[in-house]
């Protein structure tokens, strides 16, 4: 049983607690175990190093020590506390200064950030680590039945230099883990595109454009659903839907989304009832 460190991203301890939900059910059937990391704090989202670049900096060296502390990589189940994680690691490894100043103050609360654990994405695990061929063994109900559009979001792809798992032209992780689970992807030219999440607030009606374009073309190439790695994603696109494609013209249409944690519960044999899916708008 391999161990990790799993970061609690603030949408899923809110809004989308269906993810953590699904992800205890299965993952000692891929036989390894996310130890939850009680004390960590927000990661400040994509926003915090523009407004205090050394709290940024103090706040992910504190979530990575202590997953250090653990002897664990730390493991995020959400795009942007994966880009912003590894965003802080790229910076305290690269800057000197910036790593004795936060531990000065880190090692009050007995912590130290060294820089040991890395950061990763739940996606990289399940394909890297477990390993499609591991997958392919334990799935119980293959999704061989349905067409699936990937939806990988922006912040597991870019800025590559930060995170540099896969090609953010043609990212293949998330088409694998289909492919493994039985299920059949589609040819989608919105899979590495933005979903709209972060302008939602500031200007929707363009954060809906977007989002209405992934979802128009999932539903024009006849997919059963969209899955994605990210729970903000997920947010914009299913709880988002109905008024995207309205402003759209289409009101006709809906499409399910699911998180990566619910297709592979769903694969491995867990009911929808399980998972929490029904806790989505669109099912």
């Amino acid at each position: 049983m391999k161990r990790y460190a799993y970061y609690l991203s603030c949408i899923n301890e809110s809004m989308t607690k269906e993810v953590d939900r699904s992800i205890d059910l299965w993952q000692k059937d891929l036989g390894i175990e996310l130890v939850k990391m009680h004390e960590s704090t927000c990661c400040g989202g994509s926003n915090l190093d523009y407004v205090s670049p050394k709290h940024f900096a103090l706040v992910n060296a504190r979530n990575i020590a202590i997953a250090e502390k653990m002897g664990q990589d730390l493991v995020v189940s959400c795009n942007t506390c994966l880009m912003t994680i590894r965003s802080a690691k790229k910076k305290l490894d690269e800057t000197p200064e910036l790593k004795k100043e936060v531990n000065d103050i880190l090692k009050k609360e007995g912590l130290e950030y060294r820089g040991t654990s890395d950061v990763r994405h739940l996606l990289w695990v399940l394909v890297d680590d477990v390993g499609i061929d591991a997958i392919k063994e334990k799935v119980k109900v293959p999704l061989t039945n349905y067409r699936i559009a990937p939806f990988y979001g922006c912040h597991i792809l870019r800025p590559s230099k930060v995170l540099g798992h896969d090609n953010p032209v043609e990212p293949s992780s998330l088409d694998q883990l289909i492919e493994a689970l039985g299920g059949k992807t589609i040819p989608y030219e919105h899979k590495n595109r933005c979903c709209g999440f972060h302008t939602l607030l500031v200007a929707e009606e363009e954060s809906l454009n977007v989002a209405a374009e992934a979802l128009e073309e999932a539903i024009r190439e006849k997919a059963d659903f969209i899955v994605t790695p990210c729970p903000l994603c997920h947010t914009v696109l299913d709880g988002y839907q109905a008024k995207a494609l309205k402003q759209a013209g289409d009101e006709k249409n809906s499409i399910p989304v699911f998180h990566l944690s619910e297709m592979v519960g769903l694969a491995l044999g867990y009911t929808a009832k399980q998972l929490g899916i029904k806790r989505h708008i669109v099912t």
